[in-house]
């Protein structure tokens, strides 16, 4: 019978990608303790810097409270052929910490577009069209930008690359996804799901439909939902991506549109064995993190039947 095996991450403690969000950061020590606290058995680096990068040191952090690491959110302006050079070293020096302190299952590099750093898609996510979108020029820089950074990782430290779809990025929508994947080696670059920005990047498409449109090329998954009501009011008030995270775009899971119950069927089907990782994105100093934490573990702990009875 599979084991449902759950982390959550910084970001839902409010330590986002992002500069200048606001609020007082939770330290990394507290942030490990409540994730540990509520229930969960592996996290993700978050920002570099955030958590020891001593590799001794990160896993002593790690082991004393028998957390696993998942993997690091690596961000890159791939548009822009200028970064890809400081990307893959950003990539490579990542990989190094998250290969020296690796247990099992073995972390991923979660690569992801710069996102909001382009005014447009920020100003857009959520309500992205067509014309929107890269240039057939810039899809092949883009594309070849990912593979390259995958491929730099996977040379260099073995471990596998999943690139992470993100609102206000310019990997959002299904066809984004889809074209992306067209494009590159599914041997170097394979997807992080995310239940959440999908939902919200497909203006409310469904999540399990969307797993098995990507199946095969799926080695991990975030678990966030989409709270529809303020999707609604954030499409019809022209709110940018940071606005919608301000309302609680990403709410509790099970109090948004995200089917979880049939997600975690569909995945049992998969026979998934892998780590699925709670992100519910905050901002710092927004709500409060260690109770939402909580309420989130006890949510899937009661629908916990839906992956593991069999199939």
């Amino acid at each position: 019978m599979p084991k449902l095996l759950i982390g959550n991450a910084p970001c839902s403690w409010g330590t986002l990608e992002f500069d200048g969000t606001g609020g007082a950061p939770v330290g990394f020590g507290r942030m490990l303790d409540e994730l540990a606290e509520t229930g969960y058995t592996g996290t993700e680096l978050g920002d570099w810097g955030y958590m020891p990068t001593d590799p001794p040191a990160l896993r002593d952090e790690l082991s004393k409270r028998g957390l696993a690491m998942l993997g690091a959110f690596v961000p890159v302006a791939l548009k822009e052929p200028s970064a890809l050079a400081g990307g893959i070293a950003a990539a490579l020096k990542t990989a190094r910490l998250l290969a020296a302190v690796a247990t099992n299952p073995q972390p991923y590099l979660v690569l992801a577009d710069n996102n909001g750093t382009v005014a447009g898609r920020t100003q857009r996510a959520g309500r992205i069209t067509a014309a929107d979108s890269l240039s057939l020029a810039e899809w092949r820089v883009f594309a070849s930008g990912a593979e390259a950074v995958a491929g730099a990782v996977l040379a260099e430290t073995g471990l596998k690359t999943v690139f992470h779809h993100h609102c206000a990025g310019y990997i959002e929508t299904p066809d984004e996804i889809a074209r992306l994947l067209d494009s590159t080696d599914p041997r170097k670059l394979g997807l992080v799901f995310d239940t959440g920005h999908y939902t919200y990047g497909s203006g409310g498409g469904d999540a399990v439909e969307a797993l098995d449109r990507f199946r095969e090329r799926i080695g991990y998954v975030h678990l966030k939902d989409c709270h529809p009501g303020i999707a609604a009011q954030a499409r019809a008030q022209g709110w940018d991506y940071f606005e919608a995270l301000r309302h609680g775009i990403f709410c509790e899971l099970g109090k948004g549109s995200v089917d979880f119950p049939r997600l975690l069927r569909r995945l049992a089907q998969w026979h998934y064995e892998g780590y699925m990782l709670v992100e519910q994105d905050v901002l710092p100093g927004m709500g409060s993190p260690k109770e939402s934490a909580r309420r989130n573990r006890e949510y899937l702990a009661s629908i916990e039947h839906n992956f593991t009875q069999p199939v």
